[in-house]
């Protein structure tokens, strides 16, 4: 439920084009539900714009299916990350629009119609090895209503595919730059553009890469100005702090 909603609802009842009882029965779970194992928010949307999102990692599929449930019922999109080809074989019943990205490992389903954002998110990336991570990056911010562009395998190793390419990631208004090995590629982005970075690292490299962490902490030292990084192989942050950035 969002403010729109919201204002609907008293506007109604104000109107008398809807019961006290009626009004009551749309806004008696606010601010959140209670499913015993989950709260789930329903004031979320109200107070910060979007509406929660599931993180699938770690629950059980009966308990991702009560949460998909619930949500369901309160007419909103919905959005699930780090979730198995399992868990959407289990749930996909609740609603035939429910959709899978295997790669990003994302349930999306637009419940409501998204008005995409004029101006658009880039989304770079260094190699093929990182698209698990651009694809949750992609999914998160289109279902929050923004438009996207991809650019992807242009890393610092034939950096001449990047140069090839700058021309649309200087039109984006925020650009998401995602790369693993020693994450050089966000210091070299955020030299050539004049909108900010968010870095995501990822997991990928050889052993001293240490699971992303030296990508991390490459990218936590650039020396070029207006790089903010999020964690490891955090494409559903990064993607959450450009559409902000991108609905100012």
């Amino acid at each position: 439920m969002n403010r729109e909603d919201i204002f609907k609802i008293l506007d109604e009842l104000k109107n008398d084009k809807v019961s006290v009882e009626d009004a009551y029965q749309e806004i008696k779970d606010l601010p959140f539900k209670d499913l015993g194992f989950a709260k789930i928010d329903n004031h979320r949307e109200i107070r910060v714009g979007y509406p929660e999102v599931i993180y699938c990692e770690n629950k059980t599929i009966p308990q991702i299916r009560e949460i998909i449930k619930f949500m369901l019922t309160k007419n909103n999109n919905i959005l699930a990350t780090r979730a198995t080809k399992e868990m959407f074989d289990k749930v996909k019943d609740l609603d035939n629009k429910l959709k899978y990205n295997e790669l990003g490992r994302t349930i999306t389903l637009e419940v409501n119609e998204i008005k995409k954002t004029d101006s658009y998110i880039a989304i770079v990336s260094a190699g093929t090895s990182d698209l698990a991570v651009v694809e949750e990056a992609k999914e998160t911010a289109s279902i929050l209503g923004n438009k996207v562009k991809v650019i992807t395998d242009v890393g610092v190793a034939g950096i001449h595919r990047l140069y090839a390419r700058l021309d649309i990631i200087r039109e984006a208004k925020v650009v998401i730059v995602i790369a693993g090995m020693e994450g050089a590629l966000a210091s070299v982005v955020g030299g050539l553009v004049d909108k900010p970075i968010i870095a995501v690292p990822t997991s990928v490299g050889y052993g001293a890469n240490f699971n992303g962490l030296s990508a991390l902490l490459s990218m936590l030292n650039s020396c070029a100005s207006g790089v903010s990084v999020v964690n490891i192989d955090n494409g559903f942050g990064a993607a959450y702090n450009a559409s902000m950035i991108n609905q100012l």
